[in-house]
């Protein structure tokens, strides 16, 4: 349930409530014509550029720096078995050699109201969006993390930002660098692409559309203080670009993400895009070196091991077949002998899943309920 405020909350609420009228005054003196929106009661961050291009060296140089892994849920049964199976690997990676640099834990559940799993998950409960979402659940993540910087006693000076549909395959060390946030560059946010839509959200004065990464909030890791400034504003551009057709339906279910993308931009907090963050089956075929698998994209494949994207095929996993309750225990592998070898990612996949439901207490009641 919601932690107490601590000594380190204060200064936070302060920094948070002043990023939001920084961004209030922004949006309102821009030349987009936005109505004015609801504002929220590294050493210090380089600006964006084309030297934060580049991927950074793995691995932590010098003492620990560790980090709090938060992770924003809705409280469904869809994303309540995902955050189950997600805390197991992070549990197991923290434990493991090379996991000094993983801290604490937060699920922050966004639904208003604590669930049964608090006991077995550290969560911050947070309210949901004033006004609703819009049929946009995630627009509820960047309110939820306003919340839980100027609430909760995060001890940590570091966050990394995950999502219940995240499995970690290994320790993750603190890959931030000199002020600069780590980041997953995603191929779908195209920000040059779509300049005319973003300058109404990131004017010319703000700089060149460059500044922009490619980005979403997740995975991502960054120091805390930057998070504070820049969620607020997060929060009201991605308000914002909902509320604009053209933006809407530019952005799609990838909305939100580009309003963090603009947010970081805005607050000159750079990214290094760190493209072994993470996978994504079916289209990565290996784990290799990547820390953490993604499986958003369902896993489809026909009786000779052909991938069959978009259509059901004779051997399948996608987390969208278990969206009113949770998968059972022992899920198939792909059979022996095809034609074509399923990717040793999917495998993976599925075999991680299965060996945290194996070992996650009462799933079985708990899938059968």
């Amino acid at each position: 349930m919601a932690a107490p405020c601590g000594r380190g909350a204060l200064p936070l609420v302060l920094v948070a409530i002043a990023a939001a009228l920084l961004t209030y005054n922004a949006l309102l003196s821009s030349r987009s014509g936005l109505l004015p929106l609801t504002s929220t009661s590294f050493p210090t961050a380089t600006a964006a550029s084309s030297s934060s291009r580049r991927f950074g060296a793995a691995g932590s140089a010098g003492r620990p720096r560790p980090f709090h892994t938060a992770v924003t849920a809705s409280g469904s049964a869809y994303n309540t078995w995902q955050c189950r199976v997600m805390y197991h690997w992070f549990k197991a990676a923290r434990r493991a050699p090379g996991g000094d640099e993983m801290g604490g834990f937060t699920r922050i559940l966004h639904s208003g109201k604590p669930d049964e799993f608090v006991g077995e998950i550290p969560t911050f409960v947070a309210d949901p969006l004033a006004g609703g979402d819009q049929g946009y659940i995630v627009l509820n993540r960047p309110w939820a993390f306003v919340q839980w910087l100027q609430k909760a006693d995060i001890k940590e000076e570091y966050i990394l930002m995950a999502e219940p549909d995240h499995i970690i395959v290994k320790p993750i060390p603190n890959l931030s660098r000199d002020g600069r946030a780590a980041a997953f560059p995603f191929f779908y946010i195209e920000p040059e692409k779509n300049e005319k839509v973003l300058r109404k959200f990131f004017p010319e004065d703000k700089g060149p559309i460059t500044k922009i990464d490619p980005i979403g909030n997740s995975p991502v890791i960054i120091e805390k203080e930057s998070l504070a400034r820049i969620a607020p504003t997060w929060m009201n551009v991605s308000i914002a670009m909902k509320k604009d057709p053209e933006a809407d339906k530019t952005f799609g279910w990838v909305l939100e993400m580009y309003g963090y993308a603009v947010a970081s931009a805005i607050h000159g907090v750079g990214n290094i895009l760190r493209k072994d963050f993470m996978i994504q089956p079916p289209w990565d075929l290996e784990v290799s070196d990547a820390f953490i698998i993604h499986y958003t994209y369902g896993c489809d494949y026909d009786k000779e091991g052909k991938l069959t994207y978009a259509k059901i095929g004779a051997w399948r996993f996608d987390k969208r077949q278990y969206t009113d309750k949770p998968p059972p225990r022992n899920l198939p592998l792909p059979p022996d002998g095809l034609p074509n070898r399923i990717p040793q990612s999917v495998v993976t996949l599925v075999k991680m899943v299965n060996e945290a439901t194996a070992s996650i207490p009462n799933w079985d009641s708990y899938a059968a309920g």
